[in-house]
């Protein structure tokens, strides 16, 4: 089955076109850092006007990429949520649109079942059931998967999710837009030991996480040193390395206790913050430690994208499920509530 798959929650436009016998055949990518990044953060209307102007160039793009007509095309998947009610508003109404016209199925997939299942996308994919550390700008949470919508909620942040306290933070040290990425790279040059921060919520049990006391810890940390004259990039730069080494610790150490607590030998990565290397690395030693393995999706498919879309849209369609004229987004959507596939065609 050949399916196109549209992304289009946030400040990325995603399309991409996945085959299920030949794999993903192209996938192409918009994104909105330029336009957002004169105000420090992304602007819904704006977001929702740029997709607009974007989504079916780069829906012909793909196809050409791909080398296949919109005749070849066998089924429609868009993002229905979580998100920017406008921003899902146009990948979905464009793809159910096309879909119609067409004459062909279409299917709305959860944006963060898209990234659950984007290691599925490598060559070298894990087998259920494992343990998935989803982190993103939005989410973070920890789920037990035992197959394709068959999710568990072990645990999840009560506040700010890690990739928005990356974000947060790295605004209120003035590194600009976006924040993760600069404060990461910044977190390199950073000197080990100057700053001992918090770990959230490990001194207890459970495997919720909180993230929004260590971005208050890091701000008044930096206000310290501008008083005592320390303003520089250095201290910045410490500053950054102190905050990643928290928040690595605190989702090792959760992801640590979901896998003995599930007795899994697989741990999956996603979401924007799966791309972090020093979290990778400090995963993939947990994981040796405890007898298992750690996967993770390449680092293009790390953040939004088209391909986790297509792909998820395909098995969800290739079980038979298929949406009604009737366009429905969520802003909110639990990723518990997602319908089990219970048989698929390989």
């Amino acid at each position: 089955m050949i399916v196109l798959g549209i992304e289009s929650s946030c400040d990325e436009t995603g399309l991409a076109v996945y085959d299920s016998e030949r794999g993903l055949l192209a996938h192409v990518l918009h994104s909105q850092i330029a336009l957002h990044g004169e105000y420090g953060g992304v602007v819904p209307e704006l977001a929702s006007r740029d997709h607009v102007r974007y989504l079916l160039p780069l829906a012909e793009q793909v196809l050409q990429k791909a080398g296949i007509s919109k005749a070849e095309l066998e089924g429609i998947a868009y993002t229905a949520g979580p998100g920017l009610m406008g921003a899902l508003m146009v990948g979905a109404s464009t793809g159910r649109a096309m879909a119609m016209a067409l004459g062909i199925p279409a299917v709305a997939v959860h944006h963060m079942e898209g990234h659950l299942l984007a290691p599925m996308l490598e060559e070298t994919a894990p087998e259920f059931p494992f343990v998935a550390l989803l982190v993103s700008g939005g989410h973070t949470l920890l789920a037990h998967v035992k197959g394709i919508g068959q999710y568990e909620l072990l645990g999840e942040s009560l506040d700010d999710a890690a990739g928005e306290a990356f974000d947060k933070t790295a605004k209120m040290l003035g590194l600009g837009y976006p924040g993760g990425p600069i404060l990461a790279k910044m977190a390199e040059q950073g000197e080990p030991g100057i700053y001992k921060f918090p770990r959230p919520m490990c001194d207890r049990p459970g495997l919720d996480f909180s993230f929004s006391g260590l971005k208050t810890f890091s701000l008044n940390t930096w206000q310290k040193e501008v008083e005592q004259g320390n303003e520089n990039e250095q201290t910045q730069a410490n500053i950054c390395r102190a905050f990643e080494e928290a928040v690595v610790d605190t989702l090792m150490i959760k992801s640590r206790r979901a896998v003995q607590q599930v007795g899994a030998k697989t741990l999956v990565i996603a979401g924007g913050v799966g791309a972090n290397l020093r979290l990778r690395d400090s995963l993939r030693v947990m994981m040796e430690k405890e007898g298992g393995e750690l996967f993770y999706p390449r680092i293009e498919f790390c953040t939004d994208n088209g391909a986790m879309i297509a792909y998820v849209g395909c098995l969800r369609l290739m079980s038979g499920q298929t949406e009604a004229l009737a366009i429905n987004v969520r802003a909110r959507w639990p990723i518990g509530e997602l319908d089990a596939v219970v048989s698929r065609k390989s």
